[in-house]
């Protein structure tokens, strides 16, 4: 029953950070032009990697994106883990250094939000979340797919409002909060 229960909630974690990757590499293809300055402002790549991490950057989301909506696994969580950790700890150096007001370059049309420790936690959680889809074991039934599909589907909602509450005008940024 256990193993049920963990193989579903990666399954669940798959689909939701899978449309978390796809929205985001859409929003990132939709404004290429803006992401090199996004990534330079970070100031962790020297200057000549900045244009090539902004060419594969939303590449690489959309395929990961693709790949875990699709099932794929062990590959696609293993990338999906990296992406995750590599970007909470990009943007941890950054609010350790001050820097919360530097849009956190998520791709989201509108939703233009500063660093703050809450994106590092949801990234952290969402990679550890991907954990649950590594190990192997029995295949689910159609009923476990689909509630897997929709639980991922709520997550997916749940982290979109969130992002929509982080960026209305007027926030208080987390850095400077009393």
């Amino acid at each position: 029953m256990l193993a049920l229960l963990v193989q579903t909630a990666g399954f669940a974690a798959s689909v939701c950070t899978g449309l978390v990757f796809l929205l985001a590499a859409i929003g990132k293809l939709r404004h290429r032009q803006l992401l090199p300055g996004v990534i330079a402002n970070y100031r962790l790549l020297p200057e000549a990697l900045v244009t090539p991490a902004a060419a594969l950057l939303p590449v690489a989301e959309l395929v990961v994106g693709i790949a875990l909506l699709a099932g794929s696994r062990p590959l696609a969580p293993i990338a999906a883990i990296a992406l995750l950790l590599v970007f909470a700890g990009a943007m941890a150096i950054n609010i350790r250094r001050g820097r919360t007001q530097i849009d956190c370059g998520c791709g989201h049309d509108g939703l233009r939000q500063g660093l703050s420790w809450p994106l590092v936690v949801r990234n952290t959680v969402l990679a550890g979340a991907l954990a649950l889809r590594l190990p192997g074991g029995e295949a689910l039934a159609s009923s476990e797919i689909m509630v897997a599909a929709m639980s991922g589907i709520v997550l997916f909602l749940l982290i979109m409002f969130f992002n929509a509450l982080n960026a209305l005008p007027g926030r208080i940024p987390a850095g400077l909060k009393r």
